[in-house]
């Protein structure tokens, strides 16, 4: 084996060639520690945590982040100072942080995702949530079929096609640059990581929590709320509308959010809840439809339908406009399954990949499990939960192509496609098209994820096998953590309300809705913001296909629609956030370009963790009589 450095070029030949010179070039081979206890034990705690934040952001936001170079920055400083303090002999190796990355990926992103859409619209539906096994069932199985399912994909798309998978590329580069750097650069990184965790927690705390330690104690909040209060009561700004939709609040991890997804994202944001909230919900009120005192629960019933619409209709639209990847995914199904294979005869390369009866079994595990628990939960007939899991195949290997070529995973459009089949084949049932779209959503997003980690692998020269089985691991601890952390804020916040507008949940709702109870049953008001949103998202989406360079001066038609569905400073934070970075580049662009990731992604954990905190804390306190009383029984 040659010196170990990442590929800047694809390998060419025949697909045997193409394996062979990755072995010989960029395999390190068994002498370097990859799958060992530290690294799934150390991927399992860091992703279970990250889930929550994850959680947090995806009911508050509609938002998500990949976990993986958080935990990377997070696990390198963590065993580098164990070995410094004389804990351990040695701090963990490229291969070990990798296998620790899966992992963190797997528990702490793939299983927490259709928790925040799926599931939400369900609660937002019924009022109450699922049983918690139930729950648990669901989101486990279709972590497996999703995990599985990438098998046949991964040889295909990554070693022969050699697909870029960019989120992959950069998790890879930013463990090399950690390795072989030298201490210091990465532990900067994990010192200003978690130090801005720190201060964002403890700023959430002034916001959220002073009331845990004396109820009406003077906090942060309360100064922010006398600030909006002076601000928008005439003082400043006197139109009377101001004050009935528009808020501020200090909440950090969206300038945070908006400091990772950039200036066009953000102002999309900051335009689209302008227009809503400063015009669209102002004349609904004046109109009558709807109270001048009501809350953001009763108002986002009005504003989230052309939202909605508009991500939808981009969604798909993008969706179909990436053909030639569509085409390339059903064209390469034979050599998935390994049908084009030039030799019969097992190379070297084929004792280092998952074996296919892995997928097998995993599929064939997968389905049962997810048909029966359809059919209990949801009456869902046999031969719909076999047509959801098909599709699920299909759309897994669109999925896990596009995102491999673009890093964009169309998992809320294609969502939208099997809700909008199901509505066709099983009309009428909320429930049922909900259901059948998560176990799609869910498992591609699954597939796709897991095939950015194996690219970081593929890149490193680790060996698949051995990652494989450190994502699959995750799936345990992520499904126990995000699926407990998710019932207890379900049972105890409103989900849809004020706290946690739940965005991806308002949209899976609403498709559902539509699709079961019929449009014309539909206030008018409600059908034009359709018929709008329906022609913005495909307009902008056409105009940026059409014309690349008009995309920099155009809003991005999710974000727009996104922010349709949640609180209208949502927008105004992810904009500071953004234009605080290219303020950092013009000024001072290394230090930048060194820091920003790190202290945003410390900003998000520590906000999003100890605002889950605060939540739990109060929780506990409300059952603390029950909680105090089982424990003198016990002992």
């Amino acid at each position: 084996m040659a010196e170990h450095s990442i590929p800047k070029h694809k390998f060419e030949g025949t697909p045997e060639e193409i394996e062979r010179q990755w072995y010989l070039q960029v395999y390190r081979g068994d002498g370097m520690k990859q799958l060992t206890v530290r690294a799934v034990v150390t991927g399992a705690v860091l992703g279970s945590i990250l889930s929550l934040t994850n959680l947090y952001i995806g009911l508050t936001a509609g938002w998500g982040f990949g976990v993986t170079l958080t935990a990377c920055i997070l696990s390198f400083t963590l065993w580098t100072t164990f070995q410094k303090m004389g804990l351990v002999k040695e701090p963990m190796t490229i291969l070990e942080n990798n296998c620790m990355q899966s992992t963190a990926s797997s528990s702490g992103y793939s299983t927490g995702s259709t928790l925040v859409s799926a599931f939400a619209a369900l609660v937002m539906i019924h009022g109450e949530t699922m049983d918690t096994w139930l729950v648990m069932g669901w989101v486990f199985f279709m972590a497996v079929l999703g995990v599985t399912m990438a098998i046949p994909m991964k040889r295909q798309m990554i070693n022969i096609e050699q697909l870029p998978f960019p989120t992959g590329l950069a998790a890879a580069e930013t463990l090399q640059v950690l390795h072989s750097s030298g201490e210091s650069k990465g532990l900067r990184a994990g010192i200003a990581l978690m130090v801005s965790a720190v201060i964002a927690g403890i700023s959430e705390f002034l916001m959220s929590g002073m009331d845990l330690i004396r109820e009406g104690m003077w906090s942060l909040g309360k100064m922010v709320d006398q600030i909006n209060n002076w601000v928008f009561s005439g003082n400043v700004l006197s139109s009377d509308w101001l004050t009935r939709t528009v808020k501020l609040s200090w909440e950090p991890i969206f300038l945070a959010a908006g400091a990772i997804t950039g200036t066009r994202i953000s102002l999309s944001l900051l335009f689209g809840g302008t227009l809503c909230w400063c015009i669209f919900i102002p004349s609904v009120q004046e109109a009558g439809l709807v109270g001048l005192n009501a809350g953001y629960k009763d108002l986002v019933q009005w504003s989230l339908w052309g939202g909605t619409a508009c991500m939808v209709s981009a969604g798909i639209l993008s969706f179909a406009l990436q053909w030639r990847s569509i085409l390339s995914s059903f064209s390469s199904l034979k050599s998935l399954f390994g049908m084009k294979r030039v030799s019969q005869k097992e190379s070297l390369i084929d004792k280092l990949e998952a074996p296919m009866s892995w997928f097998i079994w995993g599929q064939i595990f997968g389905f049962l499990g997810l048909a029966i628990m359809a059919h209990y939960t949801f009456h869902m007939a046999w031969w719909a939960s076999a047509l959801a899991v098909v599709m699920t195949f299909f759309l897994a290997l669109v999925a896990s192509r596009v995102t491999g070529e673009t890093d964009i995973t169309p998992t809320g459009a294609m969502g939208k496609v099997v809700q909008l089949t199901f509505g066709v084949v099983t009309p009428g049932s909320v429930d049922l098209n909900i259901s059948s779209a998560n176990i799609a959503s869910g498992a591609a997003l699954a597939s796709a994820d897991l095939l950015t980690d194996i690219k970081s692998g593929y890149l490193l020269g680790a060996n698949p096998k051995k990652q494989f089985l450190a994502q699959f691991l995750g799936i345990f601890s992520g499904t126990v953590f995000s699926v407990l952390g998710f019932q207890l804020m379900a049972q105890n916040v409103e989900i849809g309300g004020n706290d946690f507008p739940a965005p991806g949940g308002q949209t899976w709702r609403a498709v559902a809705e539509a699709m079961s109870g019929g449009l014309e049953q539909m206030h008018p008001v409600k059908l034009w913001s359709i018929a709008i949103g329906l022609a913005v998202g495909i307009v902008l989406t056409l105009i940026m296909h059409f014309y690349p360079r008009s995309k920099k001066f155009l809003p991005a038609p999710t974000a727009l629609g996104l922010s349709w569905t949640f609180h209208w400073y949502y927008g105004l934070l992810f904009t500071l956030g953004a234009l605080a970075v290219e303020f950092g580049k013009k000024k001072k662009k290394a230090f930048t370009e060194e820091y920003m990731f790190p202290i945003a992604s410390g900003v998000i954990a520590g906000g999003a963790l100890m605002a889950v905190f605060i939540i739990f804390t109060k929780i506990a306190k409300t059952y603390w009589p029950e909680i105090s009383g089982w424990m003198s029984n016990v002992f």
